[in-house]
């Protein structure tokens, strides 16, 4: 018989029942680093004593209201949101795809409210990942994701990542904008490059298009700023961001500018439980500890460590590891065999990870990961090698027996 959750997670059979920063600990007494934060998602850390205060004190004055009402710690978030960015205006929902489809859906309506209604194509790039809705499952191309759910959303162009060429190419009449993710997380993290985000923003100023950032992941102090389109020196028109907002508890949110956020008149878009009282009161907690001064530096400081730690690893195991790649805490280790083989043999040494595509080990610590704990995800990485040649050399022993 079928289980009572449906099937469609190959879940590790890990359970556990709780954390403390970078660390979680099994139902059964085990203790493992958490280097996958729940998908880029537990941004500061397991148990956060200011992020758990502010949802239980909040949780026992009101969590829901609808946005029937003004919601105060939604008005907040949205004024500390627009203050440490580019935008205009905020709207909150529930999650990334969520963020995602409305993107879209914005840049599609500030296009026709602007005189151009034919302008409904938006230009995306080979390896993104922008979610599981229909919409967002089209913008992402990928033919296994859309496999069995019928027909794709009309309306999405795509073209290889870092090809001006290929962009300006795909440049038509109906085209209303260009959505990217600054770091593609799921296709192996890959980085745009930052001429190439500039060099985007000059093709939609002179063709006037919008420009759409997802930073569902990369987004957040991922990279080692508030947002990863800041390291390139550009003004997005709109941004979609999620995962590591509030910590852990669901919210998404799309960030504009006065231009794409007026054609968002009463009516045009909404949601039930998105920017409730709640979920705000998280996402401002996780905000205090973001933008502390010298928080983002010390991101950007164990990024070094891991990326110094990193070469060292590949030279000692280049049979295991070839590359690595990313920006800030937002890592991918490029490995020789199977990527699963490398996962498993992590998870052996009380490390969790994620896997990616490009046969790659996606690395995602909390924000708040210290330097002890890198410099053991270090010591667990070289360790989980070893195991990975000891197995390679046996496997090749016995098909050479």
């Amino acid at each position: 018989m079928i289980s009572a959750l449906m099937p469609n997670y190959n879940r590790a059979d890990l359970a556990f029942e709780r954390g403390e920063g970078a660390w979680l600990y099994t139902v059964d007494g085990r203790r493992f680093l958490d280097f996958g934060s729940g998908i880029a998602t537990s941004s500061v850390g397991h148990n956060n004593p200011h992020l758990v205060q502010a949802i239980a004190q909040q949780a026992q004055r009101v969590m829901h209201v609808s946005n029937l009402y003004r919601v105060p710690q939604a008005e907040k978030l949205a004024e500390r949101l627009v203050a440490n960015s580019f935008a205009d205006s905020a709207f909150f929902c529930n999650s990334g795809a969520e963020a995602n489809e409305g993107m879209i859906k914005m840049i599609r309506r500030a296009q026709a409210k602007s005189s151009h209604p034919e302008r409904t194509r938006i230009i995306c790039f080979n390896g993104a990942f922008h979610g599981r809705t229909l919409a967002t499952l089209s913008a992402t191309g990928n033919a296994k994701y859309l496999d069995g759910f019928g027909p794709r959303v009309e309306g999405f162009d795509h073209v290889p990542l870092n090809n001006m060429n290929a962009v300006r190419d795909a440049i038509g009449a109906e085209t209303a904008g260009i959505m990217i993710e600054p770091v593609q997380g799921e296709s192996g993290i890959h980085v745009a490059d930052q001429r190439f985000m500039r060099e985007l923003r000059a093709a939609c100023d002179e063709y006037g298009l919008f420009l759409g950032v997802d930073e569902v992941q990369c987004g957040m102090g991922r990279t080692g700023r508030l947002f990863a389109y800041e390291w390139s020196d550009i003004t997005p028109d709109i941004l979609s961001t999620a995962k590591g907002i509030a910590g852990g508890f669901p919210i998404g949110a799309i960030l504009a500018t006065e231009t794409v956020a007026k054609a968002m008149t009463a009516g045009t878009h909404g949601t039930t439980f998105g920017g409730n009282p709640l979920a705000c009161a998280a996402a401002n907690a996780v905000l205090d500890v973001l933008l502390a001064p010298g928080f983002l530096e010390g991101v950007q400081a164990r990024a070094a460590q891991l990326d110094a730690g990193f070469d060292r690893l590949i030279a000692t195991h280049p049979d295991v590891f070839t590359a690595h790649r990313g920006l800030g805490l937002l890592i991918g280790l490029k490995c020789r065999p199977d990527v699963a083989l490398v996962q498993n043999a992590a998870v052996g040494e009380g490390m969790l990870c994620v896997t990616a595509g490009d046969n790659v080990l996606r690395l995602l610590p909390p924000l708040t990961v210290t330097e002890a704990d890198c410099a053991a995800a270090l010591s667990m990485l070289d360790r989980a090698a070893a195991r990975v040649r000891a197995h390679l050399a046996a496997t090749n022993a016995e098909n050479v027996a």
